[in-house]
């Protein structure tokens, strides 16, 4: 395993830019679709053994790898018989690899400190549910091979770009103490095992050992199953994407949802 080097004390270098040409993201659009979060998309198919279960930060390359690839895989839908299904797959898990290497070592303008946490489980435990998952989510530790089934990045900053701003705290240098939650998934094989409750309690706690007081996350308005999840984690609404920013970036309007960290 390549381990990342550590967070950079030094201003962070600009992120490299992945931008799509006009040929390019004409292709991907003819390719994927955007997730459906309705309950039947949402089945749960196996029961885990959550004593398998490890959930913690991520410093290593072939797991930043296998968390870039369940990130695809989550937030896009592929035809199977759409031409260069593969190749635009790999292309897309390489670009969520690089920016993700780029964040969570200190190279991303704007942010303090970025982490990211995943969920995982033994290959062993779950090599029958299914053959894509265990392939392009696999990595080692110790000898053993495990699959990374949840994943999310906390990051350490005012803002998240395009993306509606927290008002909370209210003071200067809120950067400090201000993170939010983005990219949030789970295996959609293991929704419904309470995976993404445990990925959101643990990046609280990793939170707090940074001295963030105000934790954000972005939600689409029609993702209900998101949604709950985040209020039955202490979430409350704080606010909403005027709906010309959500015609002009062409996503769903977005909340956002807003929890505490108690230091008492």
């Amino acid at each position: 395993m390549t381990l990342l080097s550590s967070l950079c004390s030094s201003p962070p270098i600009p992120p490299s830019s992945f931008p799509l040409t006009s040929n390019f993201y004409a292709f991907s659009n003819n390719l994927r679709t955007q997730i459906q979060s309705s309950a039947s998309t949402n089945i749960c198919t196996q029961k885990i053994d959550t004593t398998l279960l490890t959930i913690a930060e991520s410093f290593y390359e072939d797991e930043l790898w296998a968390a870039a690839c369940l990130r695809v895989r989550s937030f896009h839908q592929f035809r199977p018989d759409a031409f260069g299904v593969q190749d635009h797959t790999r292309y897309l898990a390489e670009r969520e690899f690089e920016a993700l290497k780029e964040r969570v070592s200190g190279k991303r303008t704007g942010f303090r400190r970025v982490s990211c946490i995943n969920a995982s489980l033994p290959l062993s435990h779950i090599a029958t549910l299914s053959d894509d998952l265990c392939s392009s989510c696999k990595f080692s530790v110790n000898g053993e091979d495990r699959i990374v089934v949840g994943t999310l990045d906390l990051s350490q900053c005012l803002s998240l770009p395009d993306e509606i701003v927290g008002v909370k705290p209210e003071v200067i240098g809120a950067d400090i103490t201000r993170a939010y939650l983005s990219n949030v998934c789970v295996a959609r094989e293991l929704h419904r095992n309470g995976l993404g409750y445990a990925l959101l309690e643990k990046s609280k706690l990793v939170a707090y050992d940074w001295g963030i007081t105000d934790l954000y996350v972005h939600v689409a308005v029609d993702n209900e199953p998101a949604k709950n999840l985040y209020i039955k984690s202490g979430f409350v609404y704080e606010s909403d994407e005027p709906a010309w920013q959500a015609r002009f970036l062409d996503r769903p309007r977005r909340l956002l949802l807003w929890s505490g960290l108690s230091r008492t």
